[in-house]
C-alpha cells in the first residue's frame, strides 16, 4: 500500500507519442501560465486556511473557550509541524507529481478548517491545528519546485516575486473577509468560510497544474549541469544535490536570519488584531482593515523584489534585503511604541512593514537560498529555510501568548494588557534578522550548478 502511495505521487514520466504539431511555443507558454496562475491561486487559499485562527483569537478568548496561553500553544502546534513538514516535504517535492501533492495538502488543511468550529477541546483543537500545519507545509516547496521546473534561472527571480504575492493576497483576504464574517456571524462561520475557499483551491490546482514540461512532451527548461569540482559527467542525482544543500553554511545562515524575520512577521500576523483591539481600542473590523494595509503593500514588496533585484542589482539580493530590514525595524517601533488610537501612524507603520516584510519573505524566505542551491534541489533549499523559519514562528507564538497573558490585569471585570515586554521582544527579532543576514553578503554568484 505504501509503495502504491509513493507511485501515485511520483513525478510524471516524460510524455510518449505526443503529436509533434502540439509541441509549439504558444502551447508551452499557455501550459506554463495555467500552471503558474493555478498554483499561485492555490497557495493563496493555503494562506487563508493557515491564518484563519488569528482572526478568531479575540472572540475565542472573550467566550472563554481558550486562554491566551492556550491559543499561543495551539498556534505553535501549526508552526512546529509546519517547520518539520516543510523540511521533509521540501525534499519529497523534488520527487513528486506537484499537481497531486499540492492538491492533497490543501484538501486536508481545508477539511481541518471546516471542522474546527465544532471543536472545544483544547487538546483535540491543538492536534487538528498541528495536522493542518503538516499539510500546509506541502504548499510552498511544491510551488517553488514548479517554478524551477517551468522557469529558467534568468526568469525565476521575477516569477518568484510574482508568485510570492499569494502570501499577501491570502493575508489581505483573511484580514478583510474573515473579520467581516466573524464580526457578523461569529468565529465558527469564519472557519467554515476558510475551509470552503480552500476546497475551491483544490479544484483549481487539480484542473490546471501540469507537473513538468517533460510530462507534456517539451524538453526541460533546466537541464542538469556539471558540478564545478566534479568530472565532466552530468550531475542528475537529486539526492547528491540535496546533500550539497545541507552542507552549504550560507544556506544555514540565511535560515537563521529568516527565523528571526518570521518571528516578527508572525507576531504581527498572529497577534496584530489582538494588539490593536486591546492596546489601541480598535474594533475587530477596524483592526482587520489596518492589518490588510500590511498585506496590500506586501504585494508591492514581493511583486517588485525579484524584478528589481534582477534588473537593478544584477541578481544581487543583499542590498535590497538590508534596506527592507531597516524599514521593518522602524515600522515596528512606530506600530508598537507610539501610544493611543493613531489611525494614520498605525496605517503608515503597516505600509512600511508590509513593503519591507514582502521583500524579506521573497529574499530571506527562499529566493536567496534557491539562488545558491542546485536547480534540482530547490525544494531541499526551501525545506532548510522553512524548518528554521517556522521554528522561529512557533517559539514566537508560545512566548507571545505567555507574555501577553502574564501581563494581563482584570479591573472591574475588564481585561487590561501591558504589551511593553512583548513589543521589545518583537522589535529585537527584527534587528537580529537584519544583522544576521549581513553575514551572507556575497551570496550572489556562489550558485552550485
Amino acid at each position: 500500500m505504501f509503495r502504491n502511495l509513493l507511485n501515485f505521487y511520483k513525478t510524471s514520466s516524460p510524455a510518449v507519442g505526443v503529436d509533434p504539431s502540439l509541441l509549439t511555443e504558444k502551447r508551452f507558454k499557455s501550459l506554463r501560465w495555467k500552471t503558474f496562475l493555478a498554483f499561485t491561486f492555490g497557495y493563496t487559499m493555503f494562506y487563508i486556511c493557515r491564518l484563519s485562527l488569528n482572526v478568531m483569537k479575540g472572540p475565542i478568548v472573550k467566550e472563554g473557550i481558550f486562554s491566551e496561553t492556550e491559543l499561543g500553544i495551539i498556534g505553535s502546534a501549526l508552526f512546529f509541524t509546519y517547520a518539520i513538514g516543510k523540511f521533509a516535504n521540501g525534499f519529497l517535492a523534488d520527487h513528486c507529481n506537484i499537481r497531486k501533492f499540492l492538491s492533497t495538502g490543501l484538501f486536508v488543511t481545508a477539511a481541518v478548517n471546516l471542522s474546527l468550529g465544532y471543536v472545544h477541546s483544547f487538546v483535540f483543537f491543538a492536534v487538528l491545528w498541528g495536522v493542518s500545519g503538516w499539510f500546509q507545509s506541502i504548499g510552498a516547496p511544491s510551488c517553488v519546485v514548479e517554478l524551477s521546473r517551468w522557469y529558467n534561472e534568468k526568469e525565476r527571480g521575477t516569477f518568484y516575486g510574482i508568485w510570492i504575492i499569494s502570501h499577501n493576497l491570502g493575508e489581505g483576504l483573511t484580514w478583510i473577509l474573515s473579520t467581516f464574517i466573524v464580526a457578523a456571524l461569529g468565529w465558527r462561520f469564519g472557519f467554515l468560510c476558510s475551509g470552503l475557499l480552500g476546497m475551491l483551491g483544490v479544484l483549481i490546482i487539480w484542473k490546471f497544474v501540469h507537473d513538468t514540461p517533460e510530462s507534456e512532451g517539451f524538453p526541460s527548461v533546466n537541464p542538469p549541469k556539471v558540478q564545478k569540482n566534479a568530472s565532466s559527467e552530468e550531475v542528475s542525482d537529486i539526492k547528491r544535490a540535496q546533500i550539497a544543500v545541507l552542507k552549504n553554511p550560507a544556506i544555514w545562515v540565511l535560515a537563521i536570519s529568516s527565523a528571526f524575520m518570521y518571528f516578527c512577521r508572525y507576531a504581527i500576523n498572529s497577534w496584530g488584531i489582538f494588539f490593536l483591539q486591546n492596546q489601541k481600542g480598535y474594533s475587530l473590523k477596524e483592526a482587520g482593515m489596518i492589518l490588510s494595509i500590511n498585506s496590500i503593500f506586501g504585494i508591492i514588496g514581493t511583486g517588485c523584489s525579484g524584478f528589481i533585484s534582477d534588473k537593478m542589482f544584477g541578481g544581487g539580493r543583499n542590498i535590497p534585503a538590508l534596506i527592507a530590514g531597516v524599514l521593518d525595524i522602524i515600522a515596528l517601533m512606530l506600530f508598537l511604541l507610539v501610544p493611543g488610537h493613531n489611525l494614520w501612524i498605525d496605517s503608515l507603520a503597516m505600509v512600511m512593514f508590509g513593503t519591507g516584510i514582502g521583500v524579506l519573505i521573497c529574499f530571506l524566505g527562499g529566493l536567496m537560498a534557491v539562488d545558491i542551491a542546485p536547480s534540482n534541489a530547490s525544494g531541499a533549499a526551501l525545506g532548510v529555510i522553512g524548518i528554521a523559519s517556522y521554528v522561529g514562528a512557533g517559539i514566537q507564538d508560545i512566548l507571545s501568548g505567555v507574555l501577553i497573558q502574564g501581563n494581563k490585569h482584570m479591573i472591574n471585570g475588564t481585561a487590561h494588557y501591558d504589551f511593553t515586554a512583548i513589543s521589545w521582544c518583537w522589535i529585537g527579532a527584527a534587528i537580529l534578522s537584519t544583522l544576521v543576514a549581513t553575514f551572507v553578503w556575497n551570496v550572489t554568484g556562489k550558485r552550485q550548478s
